[in-house]
Protein backbone atom coordinates (compact mmCIF):
# COMPACT_ATOMS: atom_id res chain seq x y z
CA UNK A 1 0.00 0.00 0.00
CA UNK A 2 1.23 3.20 -0.80
CA UNK A 3 1.92 6.35 1.60
CA UNK A 4 -0.86 8.20 -0.30
CA UNK A 5 -3.39 5.46 0.80
CA UNK A 6 -2.40 4.69 4.30
CA UNK A 7 -2.99 8.61 4.96
CA UNK A 8 -6.21 8.47 2.79
CA UNK A 9 -7.49 5.48 5.22
CA UNK A 10 -6.56 7.32 8.33
CA UNK A 11 -8.82 10.16 7.23
CA UNK A 12 -11.69 8.17 5.77
CA UNK A 13 -11.45 5.92 8.89
CA UNK A 14 -11.63 8.82 11.21
CA UNK A 15 -14.26 10.93 9.07
CA UNK A 16 -16.44 7.83 8.81
CA UNK A 17 -15.82 4.94 11.00
CA UNK A 18 -15.20 7.96 14.37
CA UNK A 19 -17.55 10.61 12.16
CA UNK A 20 -14.73 13.17 13.13
CA UNK A 21 -14.96 15.28 9.62
CA UNK A 22 -13.09 18.20 11.00
CA UNK A 23 -9.23 17.77 11.41
CA UNK A 24 -7.98 21.67 13.37
CA UNK A 25 -5.38 22.43 15.26
CA UNK A 26 -4.87 21.51 19.15
CA UNK A 27 -7.39 23.93 21.23
CA UNK A 28 -9.57 23.68 24.02
CA UNK A 29 -12.43 21.56 22.41
CA UNK A 30 -10.05 18.87 21.02
CA UNK A 31 -7.88 16.29 22.69
CA UNK A 32 -5.58 15.78 20.08
CA UNK A 33 -4.52 18.24 17.16
CA UNK A 34 -5.06 16.56 13.70
CA UNK A 35 -3.40 18.78 10.76
CA UNK A 36 -1.46 17.92 8.13
CA UNK A 37 1.72 18.65 10.36
CA UNK A 38 -0.08 15.92 12.99
CA UNK A 39 -0.62 13.72 10.38
CA UNK A 40 2.84 13.82 8.91
CA UNK A 41 4.36 13.39 12.42
CA UNK A 42 2.01 10.23 13.15
CA UNK A 43 3.09 8.55 10.34
CA UNK A 44 6.53 9.26 9.92
CA UNK A 45 5.75 11.07 6.55
CA UNK A 46 7.00 14.04 5.37
CA UNK A 47 4.82 17.40 5.32
CA UNK A 48 4.88 17.09 1.55
CA UNK A 49 3.87 13.89 1.30
CA UNK A 50 0.92 14.67 3.28
CA UNK A 51 0.38 17.67 1.16
CA UNK A 52 0.39 15.73 -2.24
CA UNK A 53 -1.61 12.71 -0.22
CA UNK A 54 -4.34 15.44 -0.31
CA UNK A 55 -4.22 16.94 -3.61
CA UNK A 56 -6.68 14.74 -5.21
CA UNK A 57 -9.50 14.89 -2.76
CA UNK A 58 -9.30 18.51 -2.55
CA UNK A 59 -9.37 19.02 -6.37
CA UNK A 60 -12.01 16.88 -6.72
CA UNK A 61 -14.03 18.82 -4.00
CA UNK A 62 -13.90 15.75 -1.18
CA UNK A 63 -11.60 17.74 1.08
CA UNK A 64 -11.22 21.23 2.55
CA UNK A 65 -8.30 23.02 3.40
CA UNK A 66 -8.14 25.63 5.55
CA UNK A 67 -4.76 27.16 6.93
CA UNK A 68 -3.01 24.48 8.93
CA UNK A 69 -6.89 21.96 9.42
CA UNK A 70 -8.75 20.47 7.12
CA UNK A 71 -12.42 19.31 6.79
CA UNK A 72 -14.17 16.31 4.62
CA UNK A 73 -16.87 17.67 2.94
CA UNK A 74 -17.86 14.42 0.74
CA UNK A 75 -17.11 11.24 2.27
CA UNK A 76 -18.66 9.17 -0.26
CA UNK A 77 -16.51 10.68 -3.03
CA UNK A 78 -13.43 10.40 -1.16
CA UNK A 79 -13.85 6.02 -0.01
CA UNK A 80 -15.26 6.13 -4.07
CA UNK A 81 -11.63 7.93 -4.85
CA UNK A 82 -9.75 5.59 -2.71
CA UNK A 83 -11.32 2.47 -4.16
CA UNK A 84 -10.47 3.48 -7.74
CA UNK A 85 -7.22 4.39 -7.01
CA UNK A 86 -6.56 1.07 -5.21
CA UNK A 87 -4.25 -1.61 -6.91
CA UNK A 88 -4.67 -4.65 -4.67
CA UNK A 89 -2.74 -6.96 -6.81
CA UNK A 90 0.51 -5.33 -5.97
CA UNK A 91 -0.22 -6.41 -2.80
CA UNK A 92 -0.17 -10.41 -2.61
CA UNK A 93 2.51 -12.17 -1.89
CA UNK A 94 0.95 -15.56 -1.97
CA UNK A 95 -1.81 -17.31 -3.17
CA UNK A 96 -3.17 -21.37 -3.58
CA UNK A 97 -5.52 -23.47 -4.07
CA UNK A 98 -6.39 -25.46 -0.63
CA UNK A 99 -8.82 -28.69 0.01
CA UNK A 100 -10.09 -26.19 3.11
CA UNK A 101 -13.32 -25.42 2.89
CA UNK A 102 -13.67 -21.00 3.60
CA UNK A 103 -14.35 -22.02 7.42
CA UNK A 104 -11.49 -24.70 7.89
CA UNK A 105 -9.60 -21.72 6.00
CA UNK A 106 -10.21 -18.87 8.55
CA UNK A 107 -9.63 -21.18 11.44
CA UNK A 108 -6.69 -22.80 10.47
CA UNK A 109 -4.85 -19.30 9.63
CA UNK A 110 -2.39 -17.79 11.86
CA UNK A 111 -2.82 -15.49 14.95
CA UNK A 112 -0.89 -12.97 13.55
CA UNK A 113 -3.08 -12.26 10.66
CA UNK A 114 -5.38 -9.83 9.77
CA UNK A 115 -8.63 -10.81 7.99
CA UNK A 116 -9.66 -8.60 4.68
CA UNK A 117 -12.38 -9.16 2.16
CA UNK A 118 -15.65 -11.00 2.57
CA UNK A 119 -14.07 -12.71 6.27
CA UNK A 120 -13.29 -9.10 7.54
CA UNK A 121 -16.97 -8.14 6.43
CA UNK A 122 -18.73 -11.05 8.32
CA UNK A 123 -16.92 -10.67 11.69
CA UNK A 124 -17.25 -7.17 11.83
CA UNK A 125 -20.90 -7.00 11.19
CA UNK A 126 -21.90 -10.62 12.72
CA UNK A 127 -25.08 -11.24 10.21
CA UNK A 128 -25.50 -13.68 7.30
CA UNK A 129 -22.92 -13.06 4.22
CA UNK A 130 -25.08 -11.29 1.47
CA UNK A 131 -23.77 -14.06 -0.92
CA UNK A 132 -21.96 -17.31 -0.60
CA UNK A 133 -18.33 -16.57 -0.96
CA UNK A 134 -15.16 -19.47 -1.85
CA UNK A 135 -11.99 -17.16 -1.46
CA UNK A 136 -10.25 -15.46 1.86
CA UNK A 137 -8.44 -12.80 1.88
CA UNK A 138 -5.80 -12.21 4.36
CA UNK A 139 -2.97 -9.87 5.43
CA UNK A 140 0.64 -10.77 6.74
CA UNK A 141 3.78 -10.21 6.91
CA UNK A 142 6.45 -11.56 4.93
CA UNK A 143 7.86 -12.98 7.97
CA UNK A 144 4.85 -15.09 8.69
CA UNK A 145 4.59 -16.80 4.91
CA UNK A 146 6.25 -19.84 5.87
CA UNK A 147 4.32 -20.65 8.99
CA UNK A 148 1.20 -19.81 6.37
CA UNK A 149 3.03 -22.37 3.86
CA UNK A 150 3.15 -24.88 5.95
CA UNK A 151 -0.36 -24.78 6.51
CA UNK A 152 -1.30 -24.47 3.77
CA UNK A 153 0.92 -25.50 0.65
CA UNK A 154 0.84 -24.60 -2.79
CA UNK A 155 -1.19 -26.24 -4.92
CA UNK A 156 -2.30 -25.67 -8.32
CA UNK A 157 -5.78 -24.60 -9.29
CA UNK A 158 -8.38 -22.61 -8.28
CA UNK A 159 -6.99 -20.23 -5.75
CA UNK A 160 -8.94 -19.98 -2.70
CA UNK A 161 -6.79 -18.27 -0.28
CA UNK A 162 -4.90 -15.35 -0.98
CA UNK A 163 -2.37 -13.18 0.90
CA UNK A 164 -1.41 -9.67 0.77
CA UNK A 165 1.24 -8.03 2.44
CA UNK A 166 0.45 -5.71 5.43
CA UNK A 167 1.00 -2.15 5.60
CA UNK A 168 3.65 -0.97 8.46
CA UNK A 169 0.17 0.62 10.52
CA UNK A 170 -2.66 -1.98 9.66
CA UNK A 171 -2.02 -3.32 13.02
CA UNK A 172 -3.29 -0.11 14.65
CA UNK A 173 -6.83 -1.12 13.20
CA UNK A 174 -7.45 -4.64 14.97
CA UNK A 175 -7.10 -8.00 13.81
CA UNK A 176 -9.87 -6.65 11.20
CA UNK A 177 -9.36 -4.12 8.27
CA UNK A 178 -11.32 -1.09 9.11
CA UNK A 179 -14.80 -0.41 6.95
CA UNK A 180 -13.39 1.83 4.65
CA UNK A 181 -10.48 -0.87 3.82
CA UNK A 182 -12.72 -3.45 3.60
CA UNK A 183 -15.10 -1.39 0.76
CA UNK A 184 -12.02 -0.29 -0.83
CA UNK A 185 -10.66 -4.00 -0.97
CA UNK A 186 -14.36 -5.44 -2.33
CA UNK A 187 -14.01 -2.94 -4.92
CA UNK A 188 -11.20 -4.25 -6.50
CA UNK A 189 -11.98 -7.85 -6.15
CA UNK A 190 -13.43 -9.93 -9.02
CA UNK A 191 -15.38 -12.33 -7.54
CA UNK A 192 -19.14 -11.64 -8.56
CA UNK A 193 -20.54 -11.55 -5.50
CA UNK A 194 -17.88 -8.44 -4.40
CA UNK A 195 -20.88 -6.16 -5.38
CA UNK A 196 -23.58 -8.27 -3.25
CA UNK A 197 -20.94 -7.40 0.08
CA UNK A 198 -20.76 -3.72 -1.88
CA UNK A 199 -24.26 -3.02 -1.97
CA UNK A 200 -24.40 -3.84 1.69
CA UNK A 201 -21.33 -2.60 3.18
CA UNK A 202 -22.32 0.90 1.42
CA UNK A 203 -26.00 1.04 2.82
CA UNK A 204 -23.70 0.79 6.71
CA UNK A 205 -21.11 3.43 5.94
CA UNK A 206 -23.52 5.77 4.19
Amino acid sequence: MTKKEILWREILFQAIENKKTKFTPLDSKHLMGFTQKDLAKKFGFSLSTVFNALKVPRNLGAIEVKGRGFSVRDKEKFLYLWATFRNLKKDIIYKTRTNFSVAEIEANAPAKIIYGGFSAFLRKFKETAPADYDKVYIYADKKDLKEIKKRFPFQKGYENLIVLEKDPYIQKYGNLTPCVQIFADLWNLPEWYAKDFLNVLKDKLF
